[in-house]
C-alpha cells in the first residue's frame, strides 16, 4: 500500500469531515460507509456497464475489480454509472446522431458526479469507442489523479468474422452475391461475447491511443474483454489511482502536448481510425493542449503504417494480443526515437521506464511488419485541404485504394438517401458520393458512415467510388472516403455548393480535396443558397447543434469561447 500524502483527501473532506458534515455521513453510511472509510481518500469508478452492446456488457463486473483495488491500497472505491450508446446497432439510423453527442453527455456526467461527491481521484473504464474519449475528457476536466481501463477486445466470430463483416454481408446481399441464410449465418456468429468491436476499429484505435498517452495502465489496451489479464489490470488501476494521489501526479502531468505526440504515432503506426483525429483534439482541447490537423501530418511524415490489422488488413485486436499487444510495437518506435520516452504514465514512471524490459515479437509472427518493410512509409491517415474544405478533412488511406481519385459528384443530403442510392444501384462506378447535412450542427452529431461504406464494398464497388462527407466514418469504414469536411455544409461550407457532375479531384500525395468549378460559379451558387433549417429545436440535439464546435478542432461542447 501507498500511504497517501496530507493533500489526498482535500475533495472528499470537504464533504464527510467535522460535525457540520453529519448529514453527508449519514447518507454515506448507508451505501456502505464506516467510521474509517471517512478517513480514506475516495475513488470514484465510473463504469460504463450497459445491456445495450457488447462492447460494455461485461463492465459491471470490472469496475468491482477497480474498487476493490482501490480499497486494497488504503482508499475506499465507490462505483458510479455513465452511459454508453452502440454504434454497431444505430449505425444507418437517425439514432446514430447520438453517437458522437454521448462522448459529451459522459465527460459531462463524470465532471458532474466526481464534483458532487467530492471523489479525490478516479477510475474509469470505457469499452466502446465514443465513452473511451468521454471518459478521458471528463478526467481531464476534474483533473484528479486518475487511471482510465480500457474493456478489452471482443474474440473473433466463425469465420474469423466481426461487426463489419455483418455490414459487407448486407451489402453482398443487397447485390445478390449471397443469399438470406447466409447473411442470418454471418449476422448469428460474427459476435460472439462481450468485448469491443474486433479491428483496428475505433475502440481499439482510442484504447491503444490512451495508453500511448499515458492515461492507461501498460497493457490495458491489448487485453482480451473477458480474460484474467483485463480483471488484474482494473484490479491495478484501483490500487495505481492511490499512488498517484500519494504522489499528486494528474491528469495534466500526464497529457502533455509530447504525449499527444506520442498518441498519435502510435495510432499511425497501428493504422488506426479517423475518429482517432476528432476526439484527440477534442482531448488536448479539454486539457488545455494546442493540438490540430496540421500535427496529425507533420507526424505522419515520418511515421509508417506498420500493423495489418482489420479493416484494411488481415489481422484482429486478439491475434496482436496473443503476440504481446502494442507494447513491443512501442518499445521499436521508442527505440528509433519516433515516441517521446521522458513523458509521464500513470504508473509514476515515464514511458521510457515503462517499456525497458518490453519482449520483442515472435519471430515468427506476420501481424506488426519491421521498420525496413513498412505497409505504408507515411501515415495513412491524411490531411486533405482545398476549396471543398478550406478548414480541412481527414481521409484514410491506405495505398490499397490508390492515391487519387477523380470522378463525377452523386450528391445526397442524407445517410438514407445516399444508402437507397447505393443499393438500387444509381451509384456506379466513377461515382463520388456525396452525403452532407450531417456535419456537428447539421445532422446534428456527425454521424458515421458505416452503412454506405459497407454497402459499397459489399458491392463491390470499393476501387471505384469514393465517398466524402461532413460526418464522419467507422473504424470499421474502408475504400477511398474522406470524412470531416470543413466547413461543413450548414455552416454554408463549401460541401454545400456542389452539383451532380462536378467533377471531384481527390489526391493523398498531394494531400488536396477539390472541386473542379470556377470561384465565380461558386460565388454564384453561394448567392442562391439557403441554411436549412435545424433538424431538431428541443432535447440534447439541439443543444448539441448550439455549442458544438468544428470538427476541425474536434467537436466539443465546452470552449472557452
Amino acid at each position: 500500500m501507498t500511504e497517501p500524502n496530507n493533500n489526498s483527501r482535500r475533495h472528499s473532506a470537504t464533504v464527510v469531515d467535522g460535525p457540520g458534515k453529519a448529514a453527508s455521513r449519514a447518507m454515506l453510511r448507508a451505501v456502505g460507509f464506516n467510521d474509517d472509510d471517512f478517513k480514506k481518500p475516495q475513488v470514484g469508478v465510473a463504469s460504463t456497464w450497459s445491456m445495450v452492446t457488447p462492447c460494455n456488457s461485461h463492465i459491471g463486473e470490472l469496475a468491482e475489480h477497480a474498487r476493490d483495488g482501490a480499497d486494497a491500497a488504503g482508499g475506499k472505491g465507490v462505483i458510479f454509472n455513465t452511459i454508453t450508446i452502440s454504434d454497431g446497432i444505430a449505425n444507418g439510423t437517425e439514432g446514430m446522431k447520438y453517437s458522437l453527442v454521448s462522448r459529451e453527455v459522459i465527460a459531462d456526467s463524470i465532471e458532474t458526479v466526481a464534483g458532487c461527491e467530492g471523489f479525490d481521484g478516479l477510475v474509469a473504464i470505457g469499452g466502446c469507442d465514443k465513452n473511451m474519449p468521454g471518459c478521458v475528457m471528463g478526467l481531464a476536466r476534474l483533473n484528479r489523479p486518475s487511471v482510465f481501463v480500457y474493456g478489452g477486445t471482443i474474440m473473433p466470430g466463425e469465420g474469423h468474422t466481426d461487426i463489419v463483416s455483418v455490414f459487407e454481408a448486407m451489402g453482398a446481399h443487397s447485390r445478390g452475391d449471397i443469399d438470406l441464410i447466409e447473411l442470418k449465418n454471418i449476422e448469428e456468429t460474427a459476435i460472439p461475447g462481450p468485448g469491443s468491436c474486433g479491428g483496428m476499429y475505433t475502440a481499439n484505435t482510442m484504447a491503444s491511443a490512451i495508453e500511448a498517452l499515458g492515461m492507461s495502465l501498460p497493457g490495458s489496451s491489448a487485453q482480451n474483454a473477458i480474460s484474467r489479464d483485463k480483471r488484474e489490470d482494473c484490479q491495478a488501476a484501483g490500487e495505481a489511482v492511490l499512488a498517484l494521489l500519494a504522489d499528486d501526479i494528474k491528469p495534466s502531468d500526464i497529457m502533455t502536448r509530447e504525449a499527444f505526440e506520442n498518441a498519435i504515432t502510435v495510432v499511425i503506426a497501428l493504422g488506426g481510425s479517423t475518429n482517432a483525429v476528432l476526439h484527440l483534439i477534442g482531448m488536448a482541447s479539454t486539457i488545455g493542449v494546442e493540438l490540430s490537423l496540421a500535427d496529425f501530418t507533420e507526424i505522419g511524415k515520418r511515421v509508417p503504417v506498420l500493423a495489418d490489422l482489420r479493416p484494411s488488413g488481415h489481422y484482429m485486436m486478439s491475434e496482436l494480443v496473443a503476440i504481446g499487444g502494442i507494447q513491443p510495437l512501442m518499445k521499436v518506435l521508442l527505440d528509433v526515437g519516433l515516441l517521446n520516452g521522458e513523458c509521464l504514465t500513470v504508473t509514476g514512471k515515464t514511458l521510457a521506464e515503462n517499456l525497458a524490459d518490453v519482449e520483442p515479437y515472435p519471430l515468427d509472427q506476420q501481424i506488426i511488419a519491421p521498420l525496413g518493410n513498412p505497409i505504408k512509409q507515411e501515415s495513412h491517415l491524411r490531411i486533405l485541404f482545398g476549396n471543398l474544405a478550406p478548414e480541412g478533412s481527414v481521409a484514410k488511406i491506405t495505398g490499397k485504394e490508390g492515391t487519387r481519385f477523380s470522378g463525377s459528384a452523386r450528391v445526397f443530403g442524407s445517410e438514407e438517401e445516399a444508402q437507397a442510392r447505393i443499393n438500387d444501384g444509381t451509384v456506379v462506378a466513377g461515382d463520388v458520393v456525396v452525403i452532407r447535412y450531417e456535419g456537428p450542427k447539421g445532422g446534428p452529431g456527425m454521424r458515421e458512415m458505416l452503412t454506405p461504406t459497407s454497402a459499397i464494398m459489399g458491392r463491390g464497388l470499393g476501387s471505384d467510388v469514393a465517398l466524402i462527407t461532413d460526418g464522419r466514418f467507422s473504424g470499421g469504414s474502408h475504400g477511398f472516403v474522406v470524412g470531416h469536411v470543413s466547413p461543413e455544409a450548414f455552416e454554408g461550407g463549401p460541401l454545400a455548393l456542389v452539383e451532380d457532375g462536378d467533377t471531384i479531384t481527390i489526391d493523398a500525395e498531394a494531400d488536396t480535396i477539390e472541386v473542379s468549378v470556377s470561384d465565380e460559379e461558386l460565388m454564384r451558387r453561394r448567392a442562391a443558397w439557403q441554411q436549412p433549417e435545424p433538424r431538431y429545436r428541443r432535447g440534447v440535439l439541439a443543444k448539441y447543434a448550439k455549442l458544438v464546435s468544428s470538427a476541425s478542432t474536434g467537436a466539443v461542447t465546452d470552449n472557452e469561447d
